[in-house]
């Protein structure tokens, strides 16, 4: 069988053709490896003396075609070795070339590729000013420096109807990085320096400059007095995105601000306000109705009863009487329930990030919308401990099991692969 990775570099063996030939080697379907060159199996000496002493382990010899040696003699793995070492140093001295080929383009001022930036176009591998895109940039740079204001910015290209490259409005990210890219004063940037570079500016430096300092003028820093208890896991139902931790301050009527937190849409962030429908939450509204409820659940054994019901049934395909070629997980009630029970109540007692920390051990993720809240669970067993519950350190799944009876399946140790109690269709 012949093994290819075709565009996967020989520097390192992470290449699905070669991981595919040491399952083979491992399962014993393999004596014998054939290479072009030494270098096609591997270019690293230490990965290549390490897949040797795999092929001796399993009895596999390699041979190289073009350099005619094999490692079944002394002779052969002596002069392995030495072309190994040679590869070694053939790549790492083409490394080195081409860094010091790309720092000489730089300090000549010439362009080292890469995606051409908005303003201008590649001729002859230079960056020449494509005027139409160049008018936007002064745009942007001016509105900016007036006002100092990103979202004026994006709202006054998506209103005057100027869209990028491919037909798409600008973004708020797009906007952010022209507005800090400094090629468009007649520089470059490389391995952390600046030179100049041979393409014409599309502005001048005092305009860049005063973009960073209004950029900086803006940057607030607050201290953040709240730990959100669902950050990370909260997405936005409507359009997929995760919704992120963000807060407000307002003035009340006595004139004294107040701080509001919330889990707030990202493409609401990096498109505009109007492009979702859900934009926000509350963040203590959510918070509140979703351990509410789990609470209420948790405390009543019919509905529980009828939730893994409906859950196994649905686990089994809702069929009876034919045959099926895998046994499906049987999800226990009593087992969920005690989990359940548990959870809110070590939930009660932990404070801060130690919550949110908590709250990933046991949700898999919350779809938010304006119509419901639809949870994923992890099927667990119980985390608590009879004696004491530390707040700095849960106990895995699987090291909870051994403390109960062997009457209990096992819990799969990988996350992603437990049991998940809540199907789509009864996630509310």
């Amino acid at each position: 069988k012949v093994y290819s990775d075709a565009g996967f570099t020989g520097a390192n063996v992470n290449r699905p053709a070669l991981t595919e030939m040491l399952q083979h080697i491992h399962e014993g379907e393999i004596n014998l490896v054939m290479a072009y060159k030494i270098d096609r199996l591997t270019r690293s000496p230490k990965d290549f003396y390490q897949l040797i002493e795999l092929f001796e382990k399993h009895g596999v010899d390699f041979i190289s075609v073009t350099e005619r040696f094999d490692t079944s003699t002394p002779s052969g793995r002596l002069l392995r070795n030495i072309m190994l070492t040679f590869a070694q140093f053939e790549r790492e001295l083409t490394s080195e070339r081409t860094r010091d080929k790309l720092l000489q383009r730089a300090q000549k001022g010439m362009w080292n590729g890469g995606v051409v930036p908005l303003g201008y176009k590649r001729v002859e591998k230079k960056l020449v000013i494509e005027e139409k895109e160049a008018e936007i940039v002064r745009s942007i740079y001016g509105i900016y420096t007036q006002h100092g204001s990103l979202f004026k910015v994006y709202r006054d290209l998506k209103t005057s109807n100027i869209r990028g490259r491919k037909g798409e409005y600008f973004s708020k990210h797009a906007v952010a990085y022209a507005l800090r890219n400094i090629a468009y004063t007649g520089k470059m940037r490389y391995a952390g320096k600046l030179y100049d570079a041979l393409h014409e500016p599309i502005i001048t430096e005092e305009t860049f400059k005063l973009a960073q300092t209004r950029h900086k003028e803006k940057i607030v820093k607050e201290k953040l007095y709240k730990h959100y208890t669902l950050a990370g896991l909260v997405k936005c139902k409507d359009c997929g995105s995760i919704m992120t931790p963000t807060f407000t301050n307002k003035k009340r009527k006595n004139k004294k601000m107040k701080r509001y937190y919330y889990y707030r849409c990202t493409k609401t962030f990096t498109r505009d306000w109007k492009d979702c429908s859900v934009r926000q939450i509350n963040a203590e509204k959510l918070e509140d109705i979703i351990f509410e409820n789990l609470s209420r659940i948790a405390k009543d054994r019919q509905y529980v009863e009828s939730l893994i019901f409906c859950l196994n049934s649905y686990l089994m395909g809702g069929r009876t009487g034919l045959e099926k070629t895998f046994e499906p997980p049987q999800i226990s009630h009593e087992i969920f329930a005690q989990t359940l029970q548990s959870f809110m109540k070590n939930m009660s007692k932990c404070r801060g990030e130690e919550r949110n920390f908590w709250s990933k051990t046991y949700i898999k993720s919350i779809k938010y919308s304006k119509e419901e809240i639809a949870l994923t669970l992890y099927y667990k067993i119980s985390f608590e401990n009879e004696n004491s519950v530390s707040s700095t350190i849960v106990r895995s799944a699987a090291d909870a099991a051994r403390n109960l009876s062997q009457k209990i399946s096992p819990i799969l140790k990988d996350r992603a692969k437990r049991a998940q109690w809540l199907p789509k269709q009864d996630s509310n």
